[in-house]
C-alpha cells in the first residue's frame, strides 16, 4: 500500500527522532524472510531494546540526514531492513547475528556506530559488545581490584610480622 505525503512524512519523523537517539545502526537484507520470522525478531527486538523497522530507502535516508548515520545514505539500496539500538550499542547487531543464524535470506549489509559506515562483518564485532550489566560488573571488578590487592598485601605483612614474632617467643619457652 503506497503513502499519502503525509504519512511518509510521519514516518520520516518517527525514524529521525529513533535514529537521532541510537547508538548504532544494522542494515539487513531481508528478502525471502517469513512473516513468522519477522514476527519472532520484531518480539525480539522489543525486549532488548532495539528498534526494527522496513521502510524505503529513500524514507530512511531522510531520516538520518542530520544525524550521525547520515553516512549511510549513500548505500541504501536494495529492500532493506533497518535495526536501530536503543539501549545499548551492541544490541541490533546481536539481534540481526541471532536471526541471521536460523534464516539463510537475512544478510547483514551495514554497520554504523559513531558516524562511521562500517561493512557487514563487523555486525560479529558489534554483537560481541558488552551488555550493560556485563559492562558494569566488569567495571566493579577493575574498581576493586585495587583495594584487594591492598588487604591481601596488608596480611601478608601482618602474617609475616605475626610469624616473625611468635618465633623469638618459641626461643624463649624453649630456653626456659
Amino acid at each position: 500500500m503506497a503513502l499519502n505525503l503525509s504519512q511518509k512524512q510521519e514516518v520520516v519523523a518517527e525514524l529521525a527522532d529513533i535514529a537521532a537517539k541510537a547508538h548504532s545502526l544494522v542494515a539487513a537484507e531481508y528478502a525471502g524472510t517469513t512473516v513468522s520470522q519477522m514476527t519472532a525478531m520484531r518480539k525480539t527486538a522489543r525486549e532488548t531494546g532495539v528498534y526494527l523497522k522496513v521502510v524505503k530507502n529513500t524514507l530512511a535516508s531522510r531520516a538520518v540526514a542530520g544525524t550521525e548515520f547520515e553516512v549511510v545514505k549513500d548505500v541504501l539500496t536494495g529492500p532493506l531492513l533497518y535495526a536501530f539500538s536503543l539501549e545499548e550499542p551492541g544490541a541490533a547487531g546481536r539481534l540481526i547475528k541471532d536471526a541471521a543464524k536460523g534464516n539463510d535470506k537475512l544478510k547483514p549489509r551495514l554497520v554504523s556506530v559513531e558516524g562511521k559506515l562500517l561493512p557487514a562483518e563487523h555486525v560479529d564485532v558489534l554483537a560481541s559488545l558488552p551488555t550493560r550489566e556485563q559492562a558494569l560488573s566488569m567495571l566493579a571488578r577493575v574498581l576493586a581490584e585495587p583495594a584487594s590487592m591492598f588487604a591481601r598485601v596488608v596480611k601478608a605483612v601482618a602474617d609475616q610480622q605475626g610469624g616473625g614474632e611468635a618465633a623469638p617467643a618459641e626461643e624463649a619457652a624453649a630456653e626456659a
